[in-house]
């Protein structure tokens, strides 16, 4: 079986000419079914450019990228947006519409699914919101909730359409320590229960626990990468 991300020699630059500057160089990973991979390391070592062409969201240049079974070199824009459909995305500003109840902004993520009327996609993101514990705030809007329960309608949204990976930069950049573990331990759990591999760019050290893998990154290159472990460690 496929692993869900396969990457080889990736590199990627910005600019052209004497103002090329190469962000990526020669970047190989792979990440395993239900697989939880942190990418650290400093600013501007190039987690989210990696992040962003693992999504799909910028086209490759060198290299060969395999996610969900698509080769993203060469890939036309058509193919990239129906590979966006397959991932969910969790973004450290949570990127909710504010003018949206939270299970509205979930239901958005369903909106592609034309056997699916509005009824039925208002029911499926109050099962979502109550799987993150939100079941008690399903109609509020986002300046009603903390920083936290904003974060879980983001997971809940991004889970919406049972993608085949999950992204996310930094998602608990914004919160509190509580609420940061709260965030990564849902999704942990929700990567083992349903075989989801979530890759997950993060400057925090508190979280590193709930990893299986620990990749690093620096100056464009992955430099070093901790045994993984064992899944019911």
């Amino acid at each position: 079986m496929e692993a869900p991300v396969l990457l080889r020699n990736i590199t990627f630059a910005y600019g052209e000419g004497e103002l090329r500057k190469a962000v990526l160089r020669e970047v190989d990973l792979t990440v395993a079914p239900g697989e939880i991979v942190l990418l650290t390391g400093p600013s501007g070592s190039g987690k989210t450019t990696l992040l962003t062409l693992i999504g799909a969201l910028r086209a490759m240049q060198d290299g060969s990228a395999r996610v969900l079974g698509q080769e993203l070199k060469g890939a036309s824009e058509a193919d990239r947006v129906r590979l966006r459909r397959n991932i969910g995305f969790i973004f450290q500003n949570h990127n909710l519409l504010g003018f949206l109840t939270a299970r509205q902004n979930v239901a958005m993520a369903l909106e592609q699914d034309a056997a699916l009327g509005e009824r039925q996609r208002l029911a499926r993101a109050a099962e979502l919101l109550g799987l993150v514990g939100l079941e008690d705030h399903l109609e509020k809007l986002p300046s009603q909730l903390s920083g936290g329960q904003r974060q879980r309608v983001s997971v809940a949204r991004a889970l919406a359409a049972e993608p085949g990976l999950v992204l996310a930069d930094e998602p608990t950049a914004a919160l509190d320590k509580a609420s940061g573990h709260e965030v990564v331990m849902l999704l942990r759990e929700l990567a083992k229960s349903r075989g989801v591999p979530i890759l997950l760019v993060t400057h925090d050290p508190r979280i590193l626990d709930i990893a299986d893998r620990v990749v690093a990154m620096e100056d464009g290159r992955i430099v070093g990468a901790s045994a993984e472990r064992n899944a019911a460690a």
